[in-house]
């Protein structure tokens, strides 16, 4: 047996297997293949480099990422830790600023003697089935998995096909943004001073610490954007690239086709603003959400998309506040990649055909960057006990870890990725009608087993 674990894979996932692997005694020889290669979206030389969203999502315990993210700071994640040291006003979001955060995960593990990166591309012939003869490897290639080793995975898999595609928002500068027309909150605070004037909430508004940029749209705005977005030009897609799109990251032109009303009751929706223009509530609303620490770049909210650039110039100027927006990043489509995990791996993410091999990352159907760190820190902390002849960590499935870790090992016919949510836990033996009591009862119990696991 070689005496350390490979790690294919710089990325969220294989970041926080390094560590997890590393801290525990043991040797890590971590693969990337940037800067020799880039993928399709990936820009900057650094290790964990985020490319969709700059957001980790809620912070609260009721929400089931919230809960999962404190899941990972009792069992010490890193990435975690790291996330909330550079993290930016986001209301009760985990938002950072992301160059930021790759730049400190990259100093972390390089200063860290049992981990060696080595910045090369896997992919050759058998290159995994080579390592996994005599050492243990974990994959962790993410949504953007290179053709050359999408190719070897298939073969060790036996699966014909390895991805879905997935769509990114664009960012614009705040200086670009009029803000005669736009205005700072965050929904639930406005929601809780109701009894202001608006003279009296603009005024407060200057002194508060303020996380979204809101663009209130009325009726007309509203119907005119919403015409030309369903009827832009989109980067041309395939027919199976189109029925493969991830239903969470649907592309907001697609989305808008569904119906006129689809935004306005989804990422575009007025629901606690009023705004102080009118002193009403909009028809609909655009928020922008903080980008980097500086506060100088801002994504649109729900905006993944699709659309050719000259599109998204036109059609998103159309946004009252945005007419003279300078777009720092377009959105892009672009290849995802998972397994079939229902059919391939454990509950310790490990594929069943060969107990070397483990798999962590988007490319097992975890959907999402806390997701992503999870599956890490689990394949990361199984691959130490495979390596020292323990027994395996299986999370109990009343923590999130736990239950998104049996949700990609259970077969499923009909296997999708999936996001952390209370509807994949197991239902409370009593039942509490109250939707927040619940989510807080479930927390509760989910807090309590993942403490059992914070010696491991």
């Amino acid at each position: 047996m070689k005496d350390y674990i490979t790690i294919i894979g710089g990325g969220l996932a294989g970041c926080e297997a390094a560590y997890q692997i590393a801290k525990r005694g043991i040797k890590v020889k971590l693969f990337e293949m940037k800067p020799e290669k880039f993928s399709p979206a990936h820009s900057n030389e650094n290790l964990a480099e985020i490319v969709c969203s700059n957001s980790f999502k809620s912070n609260l315990l009721t929400n089931a990422c919230g809960l999962l993210k404190q899941e990972l700071r009792i069992l010490n994640s890193l990435l975690i830790k790291i996330a909330d040291e550079v993290a930016i006003p986001a209301g009760q979001a985990l938002a950072v600023d992301r160059e930021e955060f790759s730049k400190k995960v990259t100093k972390v593990l390089k200063n860290i003697d049992n981990i060696e990166i080595i910045n090369k591309e896997v992919g050759n012939k058998n290159d995994i089935n080579n390592i996994a003869q005599d050492g243990i490897v974990i994959i962790a290639t993410g949504p953007l998995t290179s053709e050359k080793l999408s190719q070897e995975i298939i073969n060790i898999t036996g699966m014909d096909k390895l991805h879905f595609y997935d769509a990114a928002a664009p960012i614009v500068s705040k200086d670009s943004i009029n803000m005669k027309i736009a205005f700072w909150g965050d929904r639930y605070s406005q929601e809780k001073k109701k009894e202001e004037t608006i003279e009296e909430w603009l005024e407060r508004q200057k002194d508060e610490e303020q996380n979204y940029i809101n663009l209130p749209m009325d009726k007309e705005e509203y119907e005119r954007f919403w015409n030309e977005l369903v009827n832009a030009d989109v980067a041309r897609l395939h027919e199976f690239e189109k029925r493969e799109i991830f239903e969470g990251c649907m592309p907001i032109e697609v989305m808008a086709k569904r119906g006129i009303d689809t935004l306005r009751f989804g990422p575009l929706k007025p629901v606690g603003f009023d705004d102080p223009r009118t002193g009403k509530r909009p028809y609909a609303i655009v928020q922008l959400r903080q980008d980097n620490k500086q506060g100088e770049l801002f994504n649109l909210v729900g905006f993944q998309t699709n659309l050719k650039f000259g599109e998204q110039q036109r059609v998103f100027k159309m946004i009252p506040g945005l007419d003279n927006a300078d777009f720092v990043k377009y959105g892009v489509m672009h290849r995802n990649t998972y397994i079939n995990s229902s059919q391939l791996l454990d509950s310790t993410y490990c594929l069943k055909s060969n107990s070397n091999i483990y798999f962590a990352g988007q490319i097992t159907g975890v959907e999402g960057y806390v997701e992503s760190i999870s599956s890490g820190f689990v394949a990361g902390i199984n691959a130490v006990n495979k390596f020292l002849g323990k027994e395996p960590v299986i999370f109990d499935d009343k923590t999130v870890i736990g239950s998104l870790a049996k949700y990609i090992s259970a077969y499923n016919e009909n296997f999708q990725p999936m996001n952390a949510n209370f509807g994949i836990l197991p239902p409370l033996k009593n039942k509490i009608r109250d939707k927040k009591q619940r989510y807080h009862k479930i927390a509760e119990i989910a807090i309590d087993s993942i403490t059992k696991y914070n010696k491991i």
